[in-house]
């Protein structure tokens, strides 16, 4: 029987928060479920930082110390090149992370860092549409634009935000039971009206 199990983020300064909080949240809800298993944020070390919207953050571990993990998700950020993609040791991390964990997931342009580590060779993902050039100049990866999030293998990824709450539920669906992910949905009342859709 499938058990609770450690998702590990990936944060870093400029983060931007909520492309990794809703996952969290349903990473959580889904851990209370089936009574185990943790949600813990990772960091190159473990000093504050500050997200793209101010949120200060401490990570609950280093690259050194985190804990074997079964599913990683790398959030995405605006100025992705400066804040993640050129710190090396970031990308060094990943690569080593992906050897080890069950699932590797990014929303938004933290799909980015994957195609930096050499994971999308040869996949199918999809990104913000704001830096979907960034995959398209790739000829090792098959951009798909329109989808809300991308599965190839074990690797997720998903467009913006919203969708990347889309692809958490999704996951824990597939890890557990649709079901499952059902309640979860329901216990967030995750149900997306936004307004001003329309036009006039």
């Amino acid at each position: 029987m499938t058990t609770g199990l450690t998702y590990g983020i990936f944060i870093y300064d400029q983060v931007a928060e909520l492309d990794f909080v809703g996952p969290l949240q349903v990473f959580d809800v889904s851990n209370q479920l089936m009574k185990g298993g943790r949600v813990v944020t990772i960091g190159q070390d473990t000093k504050p930082l500050r997200g793209v919207g101010g949120l200060q953050m401490i990570p609950d571990y280093s690259f050194e110390d985190a804990p074997k993990l079964d599913v990683l998700l790398l959030p995405g950020t605006a100025e992705i090149n400066e804040y993640a993609l050129g710190n090396d040791k970031a990308i060094d991390w990943v690569r080593e992370q992906y050897e080890k964990v069950n699932w590797m997931t990014g929303v938004c342009t933290g799909g980015l860092i994957l195609q930096k580590a050499g994971l999308l060779k040869g996949r199918k993902a999809t990104t913000h549409w704001m830096l979907m050039d960034s995959l398209a100049k790739d000829p090792e990866v098959q951009e798909l634009p329109d989808m809300r999030y991308v599965r190839d293998g074990n690797i997720v990824t998903s467009q913006g935000i919203s969708a990347g709450i889309d692809m958490a539920l999704w996951l824990v669906g597939e890890i557990h039971t649709p079901d499952h992910a059902r309640l979860v949905r329901k216990i967030l009342q995750y149900d997306p009206a936004p307004p001003y859709t329309s036009e006039v």
